[in-house]
């Protein structure tokens, strides 16, 4: 039995951190992660959450302050999890980053002379989201935008977003006091009733154009089209406006239906200087500038040249292979989605690339038969999503018999048990480079360049 009680205080010492960037403390063995907290830091701390392994705890008087430690410009940007580290300098961030990599290669992978260089990081950590999808909720009477507390749907009202592109925190701001001008009500997620759920803005880092998505729980909108009128009338940077019907009760924010309001269906943007066409479900990174960065890793890892067969494995709309097209002979992409595929095929004809396919499915099922079609991949990229690798991905990645794989992953911890897996079959793994899309949060990419074993 634990000897620490729920709403008790306490006085301890920060002794590490959580791979969340929480700081840890142990009471007679037992761990409480702690909010707001760095290692060498002695604080009295409120247990606000106790369980038989573990707890959270809340600090009430801090006594000294770890040299690595930041003024936090908004509170509300820790407690929604917005900004987990802005308490941290950010050398600190990318050192932390860096070691939840080492930690894991150590761990789980068994790799614990695998070389981690250091966290490529930003000039300017913050106002780097191209994206922002913000809950809508009726406070004090009147509708209000926002982000949740942590673990909970109480909304916090926030208007500074800090790591968003400060254009798009102003089109939210915008948006929001239109729909209060027309009455818009407001989503009333208990009961399944109102009408706007989330506003979703994402705007082009290069291009500046901006789309703006309005969440609906219902198909009919009262004077929508007079309403995105307005909004491009205050937002010039607007070329779309979309209504996204959702009429589930459920966590998920988009619905499958869409209709175009005003304007184009899609916006465009370059990376590495091709153009893309986003579409509103499209996936595209958040980070445009460091995405540029993670991309020209992996194709620097890989030293492609003319002759080499490329799979793109996860390949969304296609922004890597396009990416490296130029290089090398043919490119191969395949996806599940099926919208992505368009985005894709689309994509590869604005930049005039002919040396790429696009085929709509699972790559496990693709790479065989392409196999038997003689197309022999030298080698491939890999982009999964934050469960990493279908071990049957694994098995098919490697009977293919690529020089090489690179795998670029945004959760270390499926990167080092898919690595453990390449290095039984045998792919060596030889070098990872993180990479910090995400300054502000404890999420970090890497690269990692695989060899087939002589």
């Amino acid at each position: 039995m634990t000897t620490v009680e729920k709403n008790q205080t306490y006085t301890v010492t920060i002794d590490d951190l959580s791979h969340e960037g929480l700081g840890v403390a142990h009471i007679d063995g037992y761990p409480l992660f702690i909010e707001n907290a760095l290692p060498e830091e002695e604080i009295k701390v409120k247990a606000v959450k106790v369980g038989k392994k573990f707890g959270y705890g809340k600090v009430m008087e801090r006594f000294n302050a770890n040299p690595e430690r930041q003024e936090v410009k908004d509170l509300d940007l820790l407690r929604s999890g917005i900004a987990p580290l802005s308490h941290m300098t950010y050398d600190y961030q990318l050192r932390f980053k860096q070691q939840q990599v080492v930690k894991v290669l150590k761990t789980i992978a068994k790799l614990p002379e695998l070389p981690v260089a250091s966290t490529l990081g930003m000039e300017n950590p913050f106002e780097y989201r191209n994206k922002a999808q913000i809950p809508v909720q009726k406070v004090d009477d009147q509708l209000m935008t926002g982000f949740y507390r942590k673990n909970s749907h109480i909304l916090l009202p926030i208007e500074n977003y800090l790591i968003q592109d400060p254009k798009i925190d102003q089109a939210i701001i915008a948006v929001r006091n239109i729909l209060r001008r027309f009455n818009v009500k407001a989503y009333n997620e208990r009961e399944n009733t109102g009408f706007i759920r989330h506003i979703i803005i994402r705007r082009g880092h290069y291009s500046h154009e901006m789309m703006v998505i309005l969440v609906t729980r219902t198909e009919r909108f009262f004077k929508g089209t007079e309403i995105a009128e307005i909004i491009k009338a205050e937002l010039p940077e607007v070329v779309s406006v979309i209504q996204n019907i959702n009429p589930e009760k459920t966590n998920v924010i988009m619905g499958r239906e869409e209709k175009v309001l005003y304007g184009k269906s899609v916006i465009n943007d370059t990376l590495l200087g091709k153009t893309y066409q986003i579409s509103p479900q499209s996936f595209y990174q958040v980070n445009t500038e460091q995405t540029e960065v993670l991309y020209q890793t992996a194709i620097d890892f890989a030293e492609l040249n003319s002759e080499d067969i490329v799979v793109d494995a996860y390949c969304g709309i296609g922004t890597i292979g396009l990416s490296l097209a130029d290089k090398v002979k043919h490119v191969y992409g395949v996806e599940i989605v099926p919208q992505a595929i368009e985005d894709a095929k689309a994509n590869a004809k604005a930049n005039g690339i002919e040396n790429a396919n696009y085929e709509i499915g699972k790559a496990e099922k693709l790479m065989p038969r392409w196999a038997r079609e003689g197309i022999e991949p030298s080698v491939i990229f890999v982009d999964p999503p934050r469960k990493g690798l279908d071990e049957k991905f694994i098995e098919a990645s490697v009977a293919v018999n690529p020089q090489k794989i690179v795998y670029i992953s945004c959760n270390p911890a499926t990167l080092a048990r898919d690595l453990r897996r390449y290095e039984d079959l045998g792919y060596h793994a030889v070098k990872v480079q993180p990479v910090d899309l995400f300054p502000q949060t404890y999420h970090v990419e890497s690269v990692t360049l695989l060899i087939k074993a002589v």
